[in-house]
């Protein structure tokens, strides 16, 4: 299949052939769920961490002796029953990351970029180069081609620098490099804009 090549302007320039196999996909809706599940999973830190008896401060003596006061059986004033006692089974830190295979990532980011695609939401730029790191006047290009105000993903490399500082400061623009690109930020974003280049190499790399 074949996809107009647009600039700034939204002029057309020319084409680029979309290879089927990587754009004409059929997505796996529970394979997507797993995918997307696994990447927000890493992205929590896990650095929870609640205090044992054996970390809460305070003295290691008896409280009092074991027998003749009245009082019930102590041995240390981290007891969990006591009051800024230690934690009994607290969270610890940990790794919620979970494996998903190379295959299934790239089978699950093959049908969701086909689906944009199907939808008419993946725009192709020859470049998106800008003359100057300007938020307003990029807001003017992306006006111009009819997607302003809406959540648009920016693919890219990561030497445009000037890209990544216009569209930073906005929360619905993610820019991403093309081997970076995955189903979470796909589904999260309405607009797909990419360069030809970008295009290419992620046609080479699912196909």
């Amino acid at each position: 299949m074949k996809i107009d090549v647009k600039n700034w302007e939204n002029e057309i320039v020319g084409s680029v052939e979309l290879p089927d196999d990587v754009f004409a996909r059929e997505a796996n809706d529970h394979l997507v769920w797993e995918v997307v599940r696994a990447y927000l999973a890493s992205r929590r830190r896990g650095t929870h961490h609640a205090k044992d008896r054996s970390e809460v401060t305070g003295t290691r003596a008896k409280p009092w002796k074991q027998k003749h006061t009245g009082r019930a059986r102590s041995g240390t004033r981290q007891s969990p029953l006591w009051r800024s006692g230690g934690t009994v089974h607290g969270p610890q830190p940990r790794s919620y990351a979970q494996k998903v295979n190379k295959k299934a990532r790239r089978a699950a980011l093959r049908g969701v970029l086909s689906q944009r695609v199907a939808e008419g939401r993946l725009l192709v730029l020859e470049s998106m180069q800008l003359p100057d790191p300007k938020t307003k006047e990029f807001m003017k290009h992306l006006d111009a081609l009819g997607i302003g105000g809406e959540k648009v993903l920016l693919v890219d490399g990561l030497e445009n620098l000037n890209l990544h500082l216009a569209s930073r400061n906005r929360p619905e623009l993610t820019m991403l490099d093309a081997t970076s690109l995955n189903v979470y930020e796909v589904l999260n974003h309405r607009w797909i804009v990419a360069t030809e280049p970008a295009v290419r190499s992620l046609a080479e790399v699912l196909s």
